[in-house]
């Protein structure tokens, strides 16, 4: 998602807590409803833009607030999480070494934000984080983040001559048209997954709709989406037809009411089985705030790898009354993918889900998962599909949100720039310079991370609070489950001494062979992309930075900085989510680094502050993209 500039105020949003009575998990009501096809698109480049310092509006107005996880008034529209503080994590244990022994083939850097900035000539907002979406297959790698794409070959050669912006890509205006203050939808939260079975390639993102044109431009309008582009080929080269999924819940359109003023649909994130492809979804109140429930979308995937001009939809609320647990939804739900075609079968065919519960949780901590089961999934090929969705409870170790990552003190020339006054002046056109400094990386709440079924196992991750030689600092907590009985087969951490390690991925070979990807940041290490391995017996190896993946200098980006949040604080917005794509016996893992520096001498002699074309005035964030055969 974005972070949001405060000179203009679109919607507040105000506290996040919904108290709802326990039940056990059992049959659920299902909403089914027909949804056609809306169009064609194919991957292609957009022309690059000029450089520029700001060009306003710079940053999505639809957007704005304190882009904070608490809940407070004035709150981001959208990837918003419960209230809570850090937690204090466990100690950590000493690491295993595992079976697993990564090899490296292959690193390279993917999208940055010069890119996306200046993808489709320029018509974008500037955009803090990327978000992470990962797809591999046939000799393709597919990126898709905020807000591009962009596809390589298996050598990591990209394959257009620019990346393409999602507005394009989803056959929408631009983000932003500055010459006649016309506004595109909000496309954010992208996703990808390659299907081995159907040789598919499934794009998701989130679409908000904004007033186009007006006084109230770029306003959201409470219409929102989840877009889904699914390949009419093996290749992501091909054309792609798209099918947009309402996510108001508001009645209309098939859909259910929820009686929550102008809901949408943030944060979600894919799966699938042998019979169905899976979106989940947070939906909070656009208007009111309150969270309401992630809730689960299920459909077709043969008929989705045919293209069908009707598709079949199911919809499932985890609010209802026999899945909450102390009260409480499910909250970030994430779906399951399978590598090699390797399902469960059972019980008519079965898509598991993972969640965390240390977001309700009044210590921002936790000792349990929750166990989602959806079965009779074989029945989505039916006109009227019989699903039932199950949850359990798992014991694990204790989990807790994480403190804000810490990174190695460099150059931060936007920073020394808003403290010149003669530099602000002529980026911002401001008189008085702002008393900025580096900042600390933002490490996620305890939400769940991306989830994977191989080897009769499901695997997941999050991020966590540990506490290292007496320090509180962010890690990385991982398990191995067995979803027939819903327990644990293995779990632990992953911590090193005055080092972050923050927005897992697990990726897992068939064989059960795996690895978990993130960013490490700390008082010795600027971000960088780093991995560790992973399997069933051992558990995780330990922690290493991929080749070309160690940061030369901090992140500096305008989402951590006081004026182009003020008055609200500032929030560091690192990616929400790394990725992993199984490909075959290897494994593709991307995250988020810092690839560059330079002084605030350079930075200031460079035209535009582009420091000789490595980054944007304003960020400098990019992917780091590995390929690993554990």
């Amino acid at each position: 998602m974005h972070t949001k500039d405060a000179w203009r105020l679109a919607f507040l949003l105000i506290a996040m807590l919904a108290l709802f009575s326990f039940g056990t998990a059992a049959q659920t009501t299902q909403t089914t409803q027909k949804i056609t096809a809306s169009g064609q698109t194919f991957v292609q480049p957009t022309a690059q833009g000029p450089d520029v310092f700001f060009e306003g509006p710079e940053f999505n107005p639809a957007l704005m607030g304190d882009g904070s996880d608490s809940g407070d008034s004035g709150g981001a529209v959208i990837n918003r999480s419960l209230p809570g503080g850090p937690g204090v994590g466990p100690a950590t244990p000493s690491s295993k070494w595992a079976k697993s022994n990564p090899i490296q083939k292959l690193s390279f850097t993917g999208l940055n934000h010069r890119q996306q900035r200046l993808a489709n000539n320029g018509n974008q907002f500037s955009v803090e984080p990327p978000d992470q979406g990962l797809c591999a297959g046939n000799g393709f790698v597919m990126e898709v983040v905020n807000d591009v794409l962009n596809v390589f070959d298996s050598t990591g050669h990209s394959l257009l001559t620019t990346p393409e912006d999602l507005n394009t890509f989803y056959g929408y205006p631009a983000a932003i048209v500055r010459s006649t203050l016309t506004f595109g939808p909000e496309v954010t939260d992208p996703s990808c997954y390659f299907d081995v079975d159907t040789q598919r390639w499934f794009v998701t993102v989130l679409t908000l709709d904004v007033v186009p044109t007006g006084t109230f431009a770029g306003f959201l309008t409470g219409g929102n989406h989840l877009d889904l582009a699914v390949s009419a080929t093996s290749s992501p080269l091909g054309g792609f037809t798209i099918y947009r999924i309402p996510a108001e819940d508001d009645g209309t359109q098939g859909q259910p009411n929820h009686n929550c003023p102008f809901c949408f649909g943030d944060y979600p994130h894919l799966g699938a089985d042998a019979n169905g492809f899976y979106i989940t979804t947070n939906e909070f109140s656009l208007t009111t705030g309150p969270f309401h429930g992630s809730q689960i979308y299920a459909l077709p995937k043969d008929a989705l790898a045919a293209n069908s001009k009707v598709v079949t939809l199911t919809h499932i609320d985890t609010a209802d009354s026999s899945l909450r647990l102390d009260g409480h939804p499910g909250h970030t739900v994430w779906p399951a993918t399978s590598p090699g075609g390797v399902y469960a079968t059972a019980n008519g065919g079965t898509e598991y889900f993972l969640s965390s519960v240390a977001v309700f949780s009044s210590t921002s901590s936790d000792t349990r998962l929750r166990l989602w089961s959806l079965s009779n999934t074989q029945s989505l090929n039916a006109d009227t599909p019989a699903l039932a969705l199950s949850t359990a409870v798992v014991p694990v170790n204790t989990y807790a949100r994480p403190p804000k990552s810490v990174q190695k003190v460099g150059d931060v020339p936007l920073v020394d720039c808003l403290n010149d006054s003669r530099c602000a002046r002529f980026l911002n056109g401001v008189r008085d310079p702002f008393t900025e400094a580096e900042y600390k990386l933002d490490s996620n709440d305890s939400r769940m991370q991306q989830v994977v079924y191989a080897n009769g196992k499901l695997w997941g991750s999050l991020d966590t609070a540990l506490t290292i030689n007496g320090v509180n600092q962010a890690g990385v907590a991982w398990f191995i489950l067995n979803p027939l009985a819903a327990n644990v087969v293995n779990q632990g951490f992953i911590g090193l001494p005055t080092t972050n390690l923050i927005y897992p991925a697990v990726g897992v070979t068939p064989s059960g062979r795996g690895v978990i990807a993130f960013t490490l940041a700390g008082t010795n290490d600027y971000p960088s992309a780093a991995y560790a391995s992973l399997d069933a017996l051992a558990g995780a190896g330990p922690v290493t930075v991929v080749d070309g993946g160690a940061g030369p200098g901090p992140a500096d980006g305008f989402s951590g900085t006081f004026f182009y949040n003020a008055p609200n604080p500032p929030r560091p917005r690192w990616g929400d989510y790394g990725a992993t794509a199984t490909d075959g016996n290897s494994i593709w893992i991307a995250s988020e680094f810092i690839p560059q520096t330079c002084t605030f001498a350079a930075y200031d002699s460079t035209p535009f502050g582009s420091c000789s074309g490595t980054r944007t005035s304003l960020a400098n964030w990019a992917t780091r993209i590995t390929l690993l055969t554990p």
